[in-house]
């Protein structure tokens, strides 16, 4: 006996961590080792004693959720030990089971007026013998719960006896709880509020109201919900008005505003509606069904700022007890944190936004002066017989233009990724296509710095299930990522290789390496290496981070090694393989291109001269016949007279957007003028701007800087459409 209690009660493990302890008192060893077999299932910590001063003593070192006692046990019976245990302010709410073999032993008014909350007859049952002591484990729990909270810490506990204590915690728990995930299920401020005031009534009263305040102090807005249908089946009404017109509760609110206690109004009004004013300006009459008894009115604190108030009223027919104002002052200070966190959450979504906004209007405006940059690099190319001077001068600025505009591109994407805006236009491709689409992208930056590379992949077709565009962009972001951070002259290896149902692809360099402690937070956003004031490779940190996210997007995975700095660096991309040899669509870019100089009627609007100017050469030197606007309202008249097969048009002109120009181009448009195709010419590319140039009847979407490729493969499609005479 000793051994078995003594191991639980010496090891201060045993009464640690989040396990209740039960102590079970009984003079026979037998029936204590059938008892702690019993509750072992509970997963809590079970203390035998077998004698009530044993009990006593343990009772002293070690804290009980609940006893269970043995009624008849040899010197100290169990009704003298729950006297003693209750006469210790300690143990005065400790559940006490009395267990007994004789029912008509059981003194049942002796043993509740020493607290027992139960009586357990023997033989026992093992089911109900759980059931009972887990309803007072889980009970303990909650309590400490609470207790290790703010200012609603076990009050209740203290000021009632152990029964009601038992009930009023449940209760308090269980609401509380509910109302925490219902305040919790949102962060929409007005749906906080709105399922809150629901949520209340009619348990906490028969109103319930939500008053938030506004920067200044002012009231913005009141939720409320009451109850309805008396006298039939009860119904909750809801309602958002600006203000209560109440005399008596406009007094006390605005009296309210400025304190920190919560107060209560004896209202005692035989009046069944409350006068209102909607947030139009019209006044409005609240159907309560009810005449309002006592109103009390919550502040609304957090972070030492007030945000409104949190309204609780009941009709004549109730009256608020200690436990409902406790209650309702403990949902207020939780209203008050979930209303804070909303508001701060919906600051941060406003400045998301505007993030937003701000990234597209950055991106237009890098853009724009780029568009002309790009045009002009495509004319001297076009030219050619250049001196090799201008020639190495014109590559190096089309490779500037080509990184700038892949930064440009990479930072809207990551904007686009933390949003989970980014789809994905997956088709079956093979890999192969996948990873030359890359070398394209990737193989200046390898040349110019003079590496050796190295391509084994599969013998075998291998098809992944996967946008092209996406795996394009990851395989050519690892490859200028070890371009960029090996040596001169040093190499660098793609390999790829079957593993069950997937495709591993490695690329390894030995280059600079990657320090232990940078490792775990390569794929972070704005994460890098080398933050060295030279930063003589430049980028953004973002690279990585659009890798791990369009990869995971595909269902695959990428992880990275390296040996530490000066040890080059591998790393691993997993994707799932499409079984069998699916249809695979065509390879993007093999549109006709234009093999000799087919005139066709283009119109060109933009208000930047040089991105204009630029264009207009570029498309004439192809053998277009090419017309120029800086404004609207000029396109529609050269339009009218030029009768253009193709309108490439800004959208953000001064005065007439190019929105207005498509629909006025389509309402001048007829037999004397048919309707052009019009395609977007724009800084804007992302998804909604994309949808919005669809929905306004643009035949297409071009991001500039436009890439001279794309731009032919426009041409030779409307000069298929518009064959020359």
């Amino acid at each position: 006996m000793y051994a078995m209690s003594n191991a639980v009660k010496n090891d201060p493990a045993a009464s640690g961590g989040d396990k209740a302890n039960i102590l079970v008192v009984d003079d026979h060893q037998d029936k204590l080792l059938v008892l702690q077999t019993i509750l072992e299932d509970l997963e809590e910590n079970v203390v035998v004693a077998s004698s009530g001063r044993e009990a006593l003593k343990l009772m002293l070192e070690m804290e009980f959720a609940v006893i269970l006692l043995d009624v008849k046990m040899p010197e100290m019976d169990g009704f003298e030990t729950a006297k003693l245990i209750r006469g210790r302010k300690k143990f005065a709410h400790t559940p006490i089971i009395f267990v007994t073999a004789y029912a008509d032993e059981m003194h049942t008014l002796e043993g509740y007026s020493l607290g027992a909350v139960d009586y357990i007859l023997t033989p026992i049952v093992p089911e109900v013998l759980r059931t009972k002591i887990s309803v007072f484990v889980q009970l303990f729990h909650m309590t400490n719960k609470i207790r290790r909270q703010a200012e609603e810490r076990i009050a209740l506990v203290r000021e009632q006896a152990a029964r009601a204590v038992a009930e009023e915690a449940i209760r308090r728990s269980t609401f509380l709880a509910e109302a925490s995930q219902v305040l919790s299920s949102s962060l929409a401020v007005e749906d906080t509020l709105t399922g809150l005031t629901r949520f209340a009534v009619p348990y906490l009263g028969d109103l319930c109201g939500a008053v938030q305040l506004d920067d200044e102090r002012r009231i913005r807005q009141t939720q409320l919900a009451w109850t309805a249908g008396r006298g039939g089946p009860v119904t909750i009404q809801q309602a958002t008005v600006a203000r209560l017109r109440d005399e008596k509760i406009t007094e006390v609110l605005e009296r309210s505003l400025g304190r920190s206690e919560m107060e209560v109004l004896d209202m005692e009004s035989d009046q069944i509606a409350l006068a209102a004013d909607r947030s139009d300006g019209q006044q409005t009459l609240l159907p309560l069904g009810f005449a309002l008894g006592k109103l009390a009115i919550f502040p609304l604190i957090a972070r030492g700022r007030q945000l409104g108030a949190l309204l609780v009223g009941v009709s004549t027919s109730r009256s608020f007890s200690s436990s409902d104002l406790a209650i309702a002052a403990d949902l207020a200070g939780r209203t008050a944190i979930a209303l804070d966190n909303a508001l701060l959450y919906s600051r941060v979504q406003s400045a998301d936004q505007r993030k937003d906004e701000f990234l597209a209007m950055l991106a237009h405006e890098l853009r724009n002066p780029l568009a002309p940059m790009r045009n002009a690099v495509e004319v001297m190319q076009h030219l050619g017989g250049q001196a090799p001077l201008l020639t190495w001068s014109r590559d190096v600025i089309d490779r500037q233009v080509e990184h700038l505009t892949r930064l440009v591109d990479d930072l809207l994407d990551v904007s686009r990724l933390t949003q989970g805006k980014i789809r994905l236009e997956k088709q079956a491709v093979d890999l192969v296509s996948v990873i030359d689409r890359a070398l394209e992208v990737s193989r200046p930056s390898i040349e110019s710095h003079k590496h050796r590379l190295q391509v084994k992949l599969p013998a075998a077709q291998v098809y992944l299930d996967g946008d092209p565009v996406r795996l394009a962009q990851v395989f050519a972001n690892l490859l200028n990522n070890a371009a960029k951070y090996t040596p001169q002259e040093g190499d660098i290896r793609i390999t790829a290789e079957l593993v069950g149902d997937r495709v591993l692809v490695r690329i390894q360099d030995n280059g600079c390496g990657i320090p232990a402690d940078t490792l775990p937070y390569v794929f972070d956003l704005f994460t890098q290496a080398n933050r060295s004031l030279a930063r003589s490779e430049g980028g953004l940190g973002i690279g990585l981070t659009l890798v791990r996210n369009l990869v995971e997007k595909h269902g695959g995975t990428v992880e990275v090694h390296s040996d530490g700095p000066g040890k080059g660096s591998e790393f691993i991309v997993g994707l799932p393989v499409l079984p069998g040899k699916p249809a695979v669509a065509a390879a993007a870019g093999n549109a006709k291109k234009l093999d000799a100089p087919s005139a066709l009627r283009v119109l060109l609007v933009d208000d930047n001269s040089d991105a204009n100017e630029t264009m207009a050469t570029l498309l004439a030197l192809c053998g277009q016949d090419v017309r120029t606007a800086m404004d609207g309202p000029s396109a529609l008249q050269i339009a009218a007279e030029f009768k253009p097969q193709l309108v490439l048009c800004d959208l953000g002109l001064p005065g007439m957007d190019g929105f207005e120009v498509i629909r006025l181009l389509r309402e001048q448009s007829g037999e004397a003028m048919p309707m052009p195709e019009v395609i977007a010419l724009t800084g804007y590319g992302r998804t909604e701007d994309r949808q919005r140039t669809h929905e306004a009847g643009f035949n297409g979407h071009l991001v500039k800087p436009i890439d001279f490729e794309t731009l032919q493969n426009v041409i030779a499609a409307q000069i298929r459409k518009h064959p020359p005479e």
